[in-house]
């Protein structure tokens, strides 16, 4: 692998721990709509859109409520998650005294990132954001976007930090080096070495120190 000069982060699972949030608002949301429980495996099963596309999944006539109502849970009770992964500041501040440049590809929607951001005190050090869209997953097009925006950047001296098996096939379709982000709980990092992730790293701690190495 080639000196990295740019590194695009996911959000969910990667940055924060903001999973275990999006679950609850989800179900707070769209329950009392549709008169009936829904499980943490029905939401999940929806991910890969934004949330406005699990809104429109799980409870399609009551979109406008459903996701102003998940808008409003999500960010009300963000202190659920209140700060990043413990050594994820000090990653993006040793990025930045490096002048690697750093954007974002995530498939969560733009409002609930932008109250992620802004809760972590984030909002500033990526120079792209590409979130996700309702209609399906679309990780390769924001890459694609990111790459263009980066684009005196060669392909080979980029990398994408996620913690979901579609990270690693989403790079790959892009032609990026993935790292799978194992130091979530809910993180199945088995299934991110057996997709063949370039690194896989359980703690950020260990991230941190390679990525040393690679600046």
């Amino acid at each position: 692998m080639r000196k990295i000069k740019a590194v695009i982060f996911d959000l969910d699972g990667t940055i924060g721990d903001t999973v275990p949030l999006c679950i609850q608002a989800f179900r707070q949301s769209i329950e009392p709509l549709i008169d009936q429980q829904v499980s943490d495996a029905e939401i999940m099963a929806t991910f890969g859109p934004s949330e406005e596309g699990t809104i429109m999944a799980l409870a399609p006539n009551h979109y406008d409520k459903g996701v102003a109502d998940y808008l409003a849970y999500y960010e009300e009770h963000h202190d659920i998650c209140p700060s990043p992964f413990d050594g994820m500041l000090e990653v993006l501040n040793l990025l930045q005294e490096k002048q690697i440049r750093i954007a974002m590809v995530t498939g969560k929607g733009k409002y609930s990132t932008e109250i992620s951001l802004d809760k972590f005190g984030l909002t500033d050090y990526f120079e792209i954001i590409e979130t996700g869209i309702p209609t399906g997953p679309s990780k390769p097009e924001g890459m694609e976007k990111v790459v263009d925006y980066f684009k005196e950047i060669p392909k080979e001296e980029m990398i994408y930090v996620g913690d979901a098996p579609s990270d690693i096939t989403a790079s790959r379709q892009v032609g990026i080096a993935v790292v799978g982000a194992g130091w979530a709980e809910a993180t199945e990092v088995g299934k991110l070495e057996a997709l063949r992730a370039d690194k896989v790293f359980k703690t950020i701690e260990e991230f941190k120190t390679w990525l040393v190495t690679k600046i």
